[in-house]
């Protein structure tokens, strides 16, 4: 797939030709105009529900012989919809609502899309021009609302502007750091007759995104790296928007460092390979935390050296100096002053630095790592990951999620709520390609995994998309799967179903002594799952046994002309290990609950 160097993810060279293929002008409404700026730009699908202000928008969308529009049942899945089809695709996502409370359903998946820098634009109708800040029906200044959460909005004031403004959203959201842009248009707007001219002339004389890195600061970077005794990789989703994966093994494998990928980056390095430590964190391995830790040297690529991967900030790998390349100048010092920063594409800064480290190798300037090996193969061989089976004989969960990433197989991309669920997919499935795992990782948007789902699907249809979802997130936007029978969506949804908010009840065992304040959901199988399923049109099945589980997940796969739901009745007691608790050193990481740290801060 073209990398995101030029215009909407095609190469400089296409949108060269583009623009010498222009069209003469025509006179069109600007509802016209939005639709034929969005067959424009290549916009293949749009999630949205109608309503008075945007309905304008809806009578030439009848007519698109190029877009399809889905139409969901709430506009949160709309636009949880469009990020997981920008995950799963690299293209942009596109969700439309309404004014009002159409748009500000949007304002979730807006955000979660900004803190995962997914590539979406949010087309939203808005009050006729005239009504503005009169608190009409149905008014909301959305652009006021979302302006934290954006990249970048438009509120449009002139029919003629709409298809420079589709344009240049198209070109903010998928250049640079991608991110959501948000495109607000009066009624009044859509309504009216105006010139239609493709392609327009961007207008973004502030915005020119740095994607090649200085070679200075490569230079700079190839030295720490050549010269390091305990250095790790550590990647995070930048790398994965760059469309760097191949290029990262080739930096991996020439040097040799252990690699660790964060939530964001699952499947940018494969799990299966001798140099993959897993993912830091939280819920990390005591591998990839540990030497994380123990660094001398923090090779961080397209990461942001988030709260849940440092832990205690100040304590964080504190013999490490830090070499930091990410494409978003803001991003680099924020957290952890770097000694070597680098702006630019991740792709291009990993390729020159492959060239530059090379170089110094062949010039004989290469560390000794074996006795780092040798000390973080230790840590690996001690700490692998596993889980105990349940002693009261129920269904254990990560079992569950093993065997449906065992069974769908490595191609199969894995979309997942948020919670206990959340990790013990990322920690017990094994993703070997990247665009294989889907989550909201920065906001933790419990709702996400059937709307993602069913967006990754409808962008690869080909692939099997399962969704893995707690009972507490599938309750929050499952009407979606409503949306998926009638449209034709054959995702496989996994609930982990516990009975409870799983991650809350943990910390509530162990930081609140087990005072189980407001986390149990289900009494007396209340909602019935299978039954719910079969209401909205899909497969319904139940497993709670273990003798059960290949066979129920075989049967699901089974299935391809319709969505599936499982439930997987599991114990309620399963932990998620290790664990660094909330606001502690990493040094603190727990192996189990009641144990003591597994390794000794001071024992280096």
């Amino acid at each position: 797939m073209p990398r995101h160097e030029g215009f909407f993810f095609a190469p400089k060279t296409a949108w060269k030709a583009l623009l010498m293929t222009a069209q003469p002008a025509e006179s069109l409404t600007g509802a016209q105009s939005l639709v034929r700026s969005l067959e424009s730009v290549g916009a293949e699908v749009v999630f949205g529900i109608p309503g008075g202000a945007i309905l304008p928008a809806y009578d030439p969308l009848f007519d698109s012989k190029t877009l399809r529009h889905i139409l969901v049942r709430h506009e949160q899945g709309a636009g949880h919809a469009a990020e997981g089809y920008a995950q799963a695709t690299g293209k942009v996502g596109v969700c439309m609502a309404t004014s009002g409370p159409g748009a500000t359903n949007l304002v979730t998946p807006i955000a979660d899309a900004y803190m995962d820098s997914v590539p979406m634009v949010a087309i939203t109708g808005q009050v006729p021009s005239g009504s503005i800040g009169t608190d009409a029906f149905q008014e909301a200044d959305i652009v006021g609302i979302t302006m934290p959460i954006t990249k970048h909005n438009f509120l449009v004031q002139h029919v003629d502007d709409i298809p420079r403004t589709i344009a240049e959203a198209f070109h903010l959201a998928s250049t640079g750091r991608p991110g959501p842009v948000l495109v607000d248009l009066p009624k009044d707007i859509l309504q009216q007759t105006g010139s239609f001219a493709w392609p327009p002339q961007l207008d973004l004389p502030g915005y020119h995104p740095t994607t090649r890195p200085h070679a200075k600061q490569v230079r700079e970077a190839a030295k720490l790296i050549a010269s390091a005794k305990r250095p790790v990789l550590y990647v995070g989703g930048g790398v994965l928007k760059a469309r760097a994966a191949a290029e990262l093994r080739v930096l991996a494998e020439l040097t040799g460092i252990p690699v660790v990928t964060t939530l964001m980056a699952r499947g940018a390095f494969p799990d299966s390979h001798p140099q993959h430590l897993g993912m830091p964190g939280m819920h990390g391995t005591v591998s990839a935390v540990t030497s994380l830790q123990k660094s001398d040297l923090l090779i961080c690529l397209g990461a942001r050296f988030d709260d849940r991967v440092t832990g205690k900030l100040d304590s964080f790998a504190p013999g490490a100096a830090v070499i930091h390349a990410d494409i978003d100048p803001a991003e680099i010092g924020k957290n952890r002053t770097a000694d070597v920063p680098i702006v630019g594409d991740c792709r291009e800064t990993i390729a020159d630095l492959v060239v530059a480290v090379g170089e110094l190798y062949e010039a004989g300037t290469r560390a000794d790592i074996s006795a780092w090996w040798a000390e973080v193969d230790g840590w690996r061989q001690r700490y692998p990951l596993g889980y105990a089976e349940p002693t009261d004989g129920s269904l254990a969960p990560q079992h569950v999620i093993t065997r449906i990433g065992q069974i769908a197989g490595p191609e199969a991309i894995f979309v997942s709520g948020v919670g206990q669920h959340q990790m013990w997919a990322s920690q017990f499935i094994s993703y070997e390609n990247p665009y294989t795992w889907l989550n909201s990782g920065g906001a933790g948007t419990m709702g996400y995994a059937v709307p993602a789902a069913m967006g990754a699907k409808v962008g690869r249809p080909e692939a099997t998309v399962w969704a893995i979802d707690g009972d507490g997130c599938f309750q929050m936007t499952n009407q979606e799967l409503v949306t998926c029978a009638i449209e034709g969506i054959p995702i496989k949804v996994a609930v982990i179903n516990n009975g409870n908010l799983g991650m809350v009840r943990q910390w509530q065992t162990l930081f609140y002594d087990s005072r189980y304040s407001n986390t149990k959901l289900q009494s007396k199988r209340i909602p019935d799952f299978v039954k719910l399923a079969e209401a909205m049109g899909c497969v319904g099945l139940r497993c709670d046994t273990t003798s059960d589980v290949d066979a129920t997940i075989e049967k699901a796969m089974a299935v391809d002309d319709a969505p599936v739901v499982i439930d997987f009745v599991v114990g309620e007691d399963a932990m998620v290990w290790p664990m660094v608790p909330a606001g502690t050193s990493n040094d603190e990481i727990l192996a189990a609950r009641d144990t003591r740290p597994v390794w000794d801060a001071n024992d280096v």
